[in-house]
């Protein structure tokens, strides 16, 4: 199993400078063969920041497709949804494609999502839970062995159904950017970095596959354990 690349940042502010500075740089490289540049983003609060950061550099916003890697079944506009925080911190030229969370008929809708992907992500962002789950891809549900498509729905976790990509589109993608920050995030990045397949985000099969955390999610990890190049 190909290591994993990780970058241990000072801070959760640096952590995400260089989230975007290697969002930027995938995004340039992808368009000098194809467009558009196609990025699935997941929830959290790190993202946000990332978005922040990458609005101060010169972004091909109006040449991205900006998916979501899972949502909460919830209404339209509601403060626990992805994408009200993703709407809010991506400028309207980017082309952003929300999860069709609010339908009557759930499973239907993911069947439409899986439709509108593209064959294979150029870059996913991904978070770690503190219990190891990544996207809505949680300990013990189902939604982990669905491997005959490409978007799912969970059981409820956390008060919600969710809806989520499964393993098989994120380890298609051409790149996955891990964002862990957090004292909470200490235990599941030491499994991640050790490939432990207890978690769900370890079974993440992605070939390039880059982790980027704070110290404070990174201080128990051995000096230089999984530390690749640039």
């Amino acid at each position: 199993m190909t290591p994993l690349l990780l970058e241990v940042c000072p801070d959760a502010d640096a952590m995400a400078r260089r989230a975007a500075e290697i969002v930027a740089r995938t995004a340039r490289d992808a368009l000098e063969t194809r467009e558009p540049f196609t990025f699935a983003v997941s929830g959290g609060r790190t993202p946000w920041a990332m978005f922040a950061q990458l609005r101060t550099l010169d972004f091909p916003w109006s040449l991205t497709h900006i998916y979501q890697v899972d949502e909460r079944v919830a209404p339209d506009g509601d403060s626990s949804r992805n994408l009200t925080h993703l709407l809010e911190n991506v400028p309207h030229e980017a082309h952003v494609h929300p999860m069709p969370v609010t339908d009557d008929h759930l499973w239907d809708a993911a069947t439409r999502y899986s439709l509108d992907l593209p064959a294979r992500f150029d870059l996913i962002h991904l978070g770690l839970g503190p219990d190891g789950h990544t996207a809505s891809l949680v300990p013990n549900d189902p939604v982990l062995s669905v491997t005959d498509v490409d978007v799912a729905l969970t059981q409820p976790y956390q008060g919600h159904i969710r809806m989520t990509l499964t393993y098989p589109v994120l380890d298609r993608a051409r790149q996955v950017l891990w964002l862990v920050g957090g004292a909470d995030k200490v235990d599941p990045l030491a499994r991640l970095i050790a490939r432990d397949s207890s978690i769900p985000g370890s079974r993440v099969q992605t070939e390039q596959q880059r982790v980027v955390a704070d110290r404070a999610a990174a201080n128990q990890l051995p000096s230089g354990e999984g530390v690749g190049g640039q």
